[in-house]
């Protein structure tokens, strides 16, 4: 009787344990606290009185002291967790394990949130009050910054909140910087960062689309060969976006930003190269995304700003499954220069490509021109190679490397800042300009493949002067996981943590007893 009340003892110590570290963790005195610390008292107590006579003897016993060191041995291990737990409270970091980075933020919303200068406070309206996945990514930002703050809201407990912020769907995000408010009605990463950005920002850049030359929609969501997801992207990073003809007696407008001449058809008229040319030497920004064998009265003048462009095609040598060494005319390219809006791009290595549709050389060539700096931002493989046949290309859709074709790696895109003043001493300040030999790899067929976006918006914000918006945007597809509602993840922690060990310390402490 006396040693089976002894078993009870040590039942009873566990069960005590148990509840405290029950409660240490979830600093809540729920049911399985409370039944276990009462239970517990009981079988300690009970131990106690049965073993009156023999607690001398017992505690005499050779077994009864490793039993204490063990026991001392415990205790100190729990106090080191404790301490260790205090700690990363109090100088906690997050580390990201998985392979997608599920749990960490784009290096573009990192980069937003670090401009923060003023309070930010994110009001989440959503059904129930309750959206783990939201909550998850809220705490995210909030990690990344002391300037924020959240709460997500039931609209049905709090509704003269959804009437103050004028909430009309479910979900809406109410963000307020300073006396700035914006409203958004989707729950992802890049839908809540360009809302940051667009609240954030002292100053909104516009930028014109130059038409009537058979350039693509800007405005067309649907057809494979527009920009209409182009301008919905630069207008989610809160650019205005406007579209432009260049009459004889116009002008760029004052307060154009950038100009973007993308894929045109038909030759520019000489007035339309005059009023450009204008417009750049007043520091002005320009983006030309060229086709091959169109426009060539812009070669000579983007020549005058150290770009040649040739009048040629890129051909690229690649690998493909099944079928081995083949020829194409869609180059992928993965070297980017060393500029500001290639850096992230870099960083990754060959895991950053970049895809092209029927490209032409741009090539750096300053060639002495004073305050003009280019410098090359994407180029080939070694294996590509620039072919200048175009009639055997596109008549007899033949390739063939010969001694008048230049050998890769072949530059697809160049920028060009060029100071002013060096070149006319009568300017001031910086222009910029930045040339793509491709304009289909901007448009809604090609613009979301691969790093493409990135590309393409790092130049407009550099082009623009707003380098801490060059990023790597985040991904629209992330890893799928399973998200579990609060009363799940309880019964999970309990059975995981708690109930199961506790069985099994239980179960593994009576067959040794019954054994001995």
């Amino acid at each position: 009787m006396a040693r089976l009340g002894s078993f009870y003892g040590v039942v009873g110590v566990i069960l005590l344990l148990f509840a405290g570290v029950a409660y240490f963790l979830t600093r809540h005195f729920s049911a399985y606290v409370l039944i276990h610390t009462l239970t517990g008292l009981v079988a300690v107590i009970g131990a106690l009185v049965s073993s009156r006579g023999s607690v001398k003897t017992f505690l005499g016993e050779r077994s009864t002291k490793y039993g204490a060191s063990a026991a001392v041995y415990s205790l100190l291990f729990i106090g080191i967790l404790i301490l260790v737990n205090y700690l990363s409270t109090r100088h906690h970091h997050r580390f990201d394990l998985t392979e997608a980075n599920v749990y960490s933020l784009s290096p573009q919303s990192e980069n937003v949130l670090r401009q923060l200068d003023k309070k930010l406070e994110i009001d989440a309206f959503v059904q129930a009050g309750s959206d783990p996945q939201l909550r998850e990514l809220l705490s995210s930002y909030e990690y990344e910054s002391d300037k924020i703050s959240s709460q997500i809201i039931d609209p049905d407990q709090r509704p003269d909140l959804a009437e103050r912020f004028q909430v009309n769907t479910i979900p809406t995000i109410v963000l307020r910087y300073g006396d700035q408010t914006n409203l958004i009605n989707k729950t992802t990463e890049e839908d809540l960062t360009n809302g940051i950005i667009k609240i954030s920002r002292p100053d909104k850049k516009t930028i014109y689309f130059l038409e009537g030359h058979g350039e693509p929609s800007s405005q067309d969501l649907q057809e494979a060969g527009s920009y209409g997801q182009l301008r919905t992207a630069l207008e989610n990073e809160g650019y205005t976006v406007n579209t432009l003809v260049l009459a004889p007696d116009t002008s760029v407008p004052e307060e154009a930003n950038l100009l973007i001449v993308a894929g045109a058809q038909r030759s520019l008229l000489a007035h339309e190269t005059q009023l450009i040319d204008a417009y750049l030497k007043k520091a002005g920004a320009a983006l030309f995304l060229l086709n091959p064998r169109a426009t060539p009265e812009l070669i000579p003048y983007l020549a005058q700003w150290g770009i040649q462009v040739g009048n040629d095609v890129i051909v690229d040598e690649q690998l493909q499954l099944l079928r081995g060494r083949t020829f194409t005319l869609t180059p992928l390219a993965q070297t980017y220069g060393e500029h500001p809006i290639t850096t992230d791009l870099s960083r990754r290595g060959s895991a950053a490509l970049t895809t092209y549709g029927i490209s032409r050389s741009v090539e750096a060539d300053a060639d002495g021109r004073p305050g003009i700096t280019p410098t090359s931002l994407v180029k080939t493989g070694p294996n590509a190679w620039a072919e200048t046949d175009l009639e055997e290309v596109f008549q007899n859709q033949s390739v063939r490397l010969d001694e008048h074709d230049r050998k890769g790696p072949i530059s697809l895109a160049t920028a060009v800042t060029a100071e002013l003043k060096e070149m006319d001493k009568e300017l001031e300040d910086t222009a910029r300009m930045v040339v793509f030999g491709n304009a289909g790899f901007a448009n809604n067929q090609f613009i979301g493949q691969y790093f493409n976006r990135d590309l393409l918006l790092n130049t407009v914000s550099w082009l623009v002067g707003e380098e801490e918006l060059i990023s790597i945007r985040p991904r629209t597809i992330r890893a799928s996981r399973v998200q579990l509602t609060a009363d799940q993840g309880t019964t999970v922690f309990y059975l995981s943590v708690l109930i199961l060990p506790e069985i099994l310390l239980i179960a593994g402490l009576a067959t040794w007893w019954r054994r001995r």
